[in-house]
């Protein structure tokens, strides 16, 4: 079987986005080229790492070549994800590189592949790396979408549950039983 790759350079549209309600939301990373739409399932983790590695990449840049950093310029991207969603693949290994010749971010992930159990017991890292047949997402888009993209993707992890300030845990609307004040709630005095 050979790999699928969904390839998209300089994409309309190139975002992170969430199905659900807090606490039971599905994470996407999606793009669009005219009619041609990707989505490709992911953790919040994922979501909230590529967003951090972006911007520590592109300062990079900037300091690299001795430039100022690039900003995105308009209004930030705040519409919901295109439908249809259909999903392609769940997300596993991502990279991210920086091609100096065209000036583009360049955003690989790879999909969750299931290994061989033998393999997968004597090295799992490497039965998941080595597979030829996982699907792969590619976009390559310019430093201000990909500032965008960073900026829109932090504030949507953000915008979930709020944290307990003793635990950190996340607090659902139905409440939050803290493991830090032994399963009680803590009174503030007034």
């Amino acid at each position: 079987m050979a790999r699928v790759v969904h390839s998209y350079d300089d994409p309309d549209r190139f975002v992170a986005g969430t199905v659900g309600e807090p606490g039971a939301r599905t994470f996407f990373l999606q793009a669009r080229a005219g009619s041609r739409m990707t989505s490709v399932a992911c953790e919040k983790e994922q979501v909230m790492a590529l967003a951090e590695r972006l911007d520590v990449m592109l300062d990079e840049v900037a300091r690299r070549f001795d430039r100022d950093p690039v900003t995105p310029v308009g209004a930030d991207d705040t519409d919901p994800l295109e439908q249809p969603i259909e999903e392609e693949f769940r997300a596993g290994t991502m990279t991210l590189a920086w091609e100096a010749d065209a000036e583009k971010v360049v955003i690989e992930v790879f999909a969750v592949v299931a290994a061989d159990p033998a393999e997968e017991e004597a090295d799992p890292v490497a039965a998941a790396l080595e597979s030829d047949d996982a699907e792969v997402f590619i976009v390559r888009i310019s430093e201000e979408q990909a500032r965008a993209f960073a900026r829109r993707a932090v504030a949507l992890v953000a915008s979930g549950r709020p944290t307990c300030p003793f635990c950190g845990r996340p607090i659902d609307p139905e409440g939050h039983i803290c493991p830090r004040a032994n399963g009680y709630r803590r009174h503030v005095p007034e």
